[in-house]
């Protein structure tokens, strides 16, 4: 149940990352208000989800997917994908990889 919780306020902050784009500064009602409630549910969400799972993971999880998320998504906005930016977001990738294997210490 927690890792479907962190997958909602995953989306929840792309979602309000994305409109806030659409905001221009926050001039348009509409958007400021899909950020601003996108983000609220996504700590909300985020905060359940520590119910569960370990906070170094959750976070790892939320920052590091909403963060490539975003990057893939800033080519909607005209935002080139050279072999730098790819990497980068690869490296993203493999570093939540990474400390999801390394496991629970005990």
């Amino acid at each position: 149940m927690g890792y479907l919780l962190l997958v909602g306020a995953i989306a929840a902050e792309v979602t309000a990352t994305t409109a806030m784009k659409y905001s221009f500064g926050f001039s348009r009602l509409w958007p400021s208000l899909v950020t601003a409630v996108g983000y609220l549910v996504s700590f909300v969400l985020l905060a359940r989800t520590l119910k569960t799972v370990q906070i170094g993971t959750a976070y790892a999880i939320w920052s590091g997917a909403g963060t490539a998320a975003v990057a893939v998504l800033g080519l909607l906005f005209g935002e080139g994908m050279s072999t730098t930016r790819l990497a980068g977001i690869l490296l993203i990738i493999t570093g939540v990889v990474v400390l999801n294997l390394g496991g629970a210490p005990h």
